[in-house]
């Protein structure tokens, strides 16, 4: 059996919540949902889809990039958003963060995240270094 790797950014707001950013099980890679969380831990761009797109972006970067891997390695995304009024938004931005092929992806409305302050959440699956496309 291969064993589990535990991914790290740093610093790592995730880590009082006792969960991964991220596993690594061969060459695939389990991002945990990215919100709009800051390097202090707080919501970034409290009421502002915008900011709190890009921050979650950003931060499903960063812990690809922890893993050794990439946007361009992502397969699969689920996305939870708490208003299906910003779904238009979200082809805006898999044009910015991804290329084609672009990954497959979910897109799910939810009554609400981990805060009532946070408007998105994006979890994802990579194939790991060397598989990136």
């Amino acid at each position: 059996m291969q064993a589990l790797k535990q991914i790290h950014t740093q610093p790592d707001p995730y880590a009082p919540f006792l969960l991964s950013q991220a596993i690594q099980l061969g060459n695939l890679v389990f991002v945990s949902g990215q919100a709009a969380i800051g390097d202090d831990g707080e919501i970034v761009g409290k009421g502002d889809f915008d900011r709190q797109a890009e921050q979650a972006f950003k931060n499903l970067d960063r812990v690809l990039r922890a893993a050794g891997t990439s946007l361009g390695g992502v397969v699969k995304v689920t996305i939870f958003l708490t208003s299906m009024a910003n779904f238009p938004k979200i082809v805006e931005l898999r044009r910015k963060w991804f290329s084609a092929p672009y990954p497959a992806d979910t897109i799910v409305e939810v009554s609400g995240l981990y805060s009532p302050d946070a408007m998105i959440e994006i979890e994802a699956i990579a194939v790991g270094p060397g598989d990136a496309r």
